[in-house]
């Protein structure tokens, strides 16, 4: 009996020991993370601001492409694989990412801003989130299982503060690594983290990406128009299908056509800025968060999706960094908002189906999605939502936007398949 009660008093010890390590640990990490996504979301604002204030800024992109394919050669990091880098970290003890990367992708991406390319930033949160989470557990000499931890509680942070939904912040770098296997043993790091970050960034006054957004047409679910969502779900899917390929394929092009990285980087600036002078609109130039905002007021062009996918593709597979994540809110939403003339629905919930929707099916990130259906439009469409991202989620197949992610069961079956995203 003696033994019992030592053993679960030593238990109780050790989980209560783990609680107050990663509660401090988390917190502080978090509140680091925050301050610097802070400092980077002023930076890409201010970019923002000054791009659209002189619009011919957008001649110097192919000075700003070299100056990052330059950045990146002489730190080293040519071969840096990004976000798909991130992934493969947390699943293998050989790899790491390095300290370089978060000034390097911060100072890249704000350059992409700056002269117009299209592109996101939470891609480039996920990035400098697990660098500062490996240098911190280097300096904390943290065994390799902890240094994962604190690299998932790190990327948890960094999305948390720019994205504006903590929730989902916990949950997409637990979900988002190996499809079908959570990492639940980073569950407690990535809540305190999450919600320390977005501490700091509201305390900063920091503008999100996704502010929430209003829907309140919300239809009787009970009617044709869960229908109607499910046609929508088909679509999403596809268009985000069609996303991945669009962006692995120009990477691989662009990669044959132009070997050389400076010519590259400088060839697609010319894209982009062809593009520009020939629609005569910015609409496609950075975040694009402006057009995301107006779908859910008015309806978008059938023409505003694929832009959207062919400037990001321009950007990204150039050279240029930042992030696919808020391009795929962009033709999410553009998609939903043309679907709702043909569904004849309200283009509200049409906008926020389709966002929801198309990151679901670029992610295969189910909960995530969710999340953030809930935390930007609220619940009173939650029935619609789980509709699309279910349906998203099945019909978009293996592809991904990261082709290190892993699927770890089928997605049509109760089957072990372990295999990466085409």
């Amino acid at each position: 009996m003696n033994e019992k009660l030592k053993e679960m008093r030593e238990a109780w010890k050790n989980l209560y020991g783990s609680l107050f390590k990663w509660i401090v640990l988390s917190g502080v990490i978090g509140s680091l993370i925050g301050l610097i996504a802070s400092g980077f979301s002023y930076a890409i604002v201010w970019a923002t601001s000054f791009r659209q204030a002189n619009p011919m800024i957008i001649l110097g992109l192919p000075l700003g492409g070299l100056l990052i394919v330059w950045l990146y050669k002489i730190t080293g990091q040519e071969k840096n694989s990004g976000t798909n880098l991130v992934l493969t970290v947390v699943r293998s003890d050989e790899e790491e990412v390095p300290g370089w990367v978060t000034p390097l992708i911060l100072i890249s991406t704000a350059i992409t801003h700056l002269f117009g390319g299209s592109s996101g930033r939470e891609g480039a949160a996920l990035q400098f989130g697990a660098s500062v989470g490996n240098v911190c557990a280097k300096y904390l000499h943290l065994n390799e299982s902890d240094k994962k931890i604190i690299i998932l509680a790190s990327m948890s942070a960094a999305f948390s503060a720019l994205f504006g939904t903590p929730m989902a912040a916990v949950v997409f770098p637990m979900e988002v690594i190996s499809v079908g296997v959570m990492y639940y043993a980073a569950l407690v790091p990535c809540v305190f983290s999450a919600f320390a970050a977005q501490g700091i960034a509201l305390l900063l006054k920091v503008r999100t990406v996704t502010p929430p957004y209003l829907v309140e047409s919300v239809p009787n679910f009970y009617s044709v128009d869960s229908i109607k969502a499910i046609i929508l779900a088909i679509a999403c899917a596809l268009v985000g299908a069609l996303f991945c390929i669009v962006l692995h394929n120009g990477e691989h092009y662009l990669k044959k056509w132009f070997p050389n990285p400076y010519v590259r980087v400088v060839a697609g600036a010319a894209g982009v800025i062809i593009l520009y002078f020939a629609l005569r609109t910015d609409a496609y130039l950075g975040l694009g968060t402006g057009v995301i905002q107006a779908s859910f007021k008015e309806t978008a062009g059938p023409q505003m999706f694929l832009l959207k996918m062919l400037f990001t593709a321009l950007t990204l597979c150039a050279g240029f960094k930042g992030g696919e994540i808020v391009p795929s809110l962009f033709i999410g939403a553009t998609l939903g908002s043309f679907m709702s003339t043909i569904l004849a629905a309200p283009t509200d919930i049409c906008a926020a189906c389709g966002m929801v929707g198309v990151f679901c099916a670029v992610t295969n990130s189910p909960i995530t999605s969710l999340l953030i259906a809930a935390e930007l439009f609220g619940f009173n469409g939650m029935p619609f939502y789980c509709i699309v991202v279910a349906v998203s989620y099945l019909l978009s197949g293996y592809y991904s936007l990261y082709k290190e992610q892993k699927i770890v069961y089928s997605k049509t079956e109760n089957k072990y398949v372990d295999k990466h995203t085409k």
